[in-house]
């Protein structure tokens, strides 16, 4: 396993990270990105120790980020010392897109019955966002608005305990939502989606709305499945 030197791996960097935030914050944005995006790959050790000589942070926050890391699902503790990422199975993919099916598609139906014009605008706005990002090229800011969009949806279910539940998940959905996006025709298909769900759900079309939520999301299980199974993953590297 080869040694790499976070200075030099092209890696999101600290300093682009709000000011505001802690330093343990920092190095766990920085880390968690640079997992989800691939440019840490599943398998590669991380040493605390080294992050915290390569980024200049000390090893207290870089211990904190880790086991955050660690909480979230990303990373295991080795018995011989650090952490290894973990990669995604297909049992990972059945069940996390599983529950999400079941948990937005109902979020989806209750923002069919509860939604505001205000918040059908705000969703619109996100579809407009995003397929003017789509036509520049601009593919590194889909997965944001994507994910804005799928929590403005949440939102306009007006119902808190729901919301809490999907957000447990977002460290996963994020991790998956990066696989998908970086598909040219998924991310395409994703706007398409959107737009039919906005329609559903401006004429309280609750079944409708269920069904394209749910069909939408089976959709990138799909997509991730048939990444991992060509071998998304690259080679195991030592940070």
């Amino acid at each position: 396993m080869g040694e790499v030197d976070l200075t030099t791996t092209e890696l999101p960097g600290l300093k682009s990270l709000p000011a505001r935030k802690s330093a343990g914050q920092h190095v766990f944005e920085y880390l968690k990105l640079a997992i989800t995006r691939g440019d840490i790959t599943p398998g590669s050790r991380l040493v605390e120790s080294r992050i915290a000589d390569s980024t200049g942070v000390s090893r207290t926050p870089v211990r904190e980020a880790l086991h955050k890391l660690e909480s979230q699902g990303f990373l295991k503790k080795l018995p011989a010392g650090g952490f290894t990422v973990l990669g995604l199975t297909s049992e990972d993919i059945d069940e996390t897109f599983g529950i999400r099916s079941v948990l937005e598609s109902y979020a989806a139906r209750l923002a069919a019955e509860n939604h505001t014009p205000a918040g059908l605008a705000r969703l619109e706005k996100k579809i407009q966002e995003y397929q003017h990002c789509l036509e520049l090229g601009r593919v590194e800011e889909l997965e944001r608005i994507n994910t804005q969009f799928h929590e403005l949806l949440y939102t306009l279910s007006k119902s808190p305990r729901l919301i809490k539940m999907i957000a447990d998940l977002k460290a996963q959905i994020q991790r998956f939502r990066h696989i998908i996006l970086s598909q040219e025709t998924m991310a395409q298909r994703s706007n398409r989606d959107h737009m039919q769900m906005v329609a559903a759900i401006r004429n309280h079309d609750a079944d409708g709305v269920e069904k394209l939520v749910r069909e939408h999301i089976l959709r990138g299980k799909a997509a991730v499945l048939e990444q991992l199974a060509a071998g998304v993953a690259g080679s195991k590297k030592e940070f």
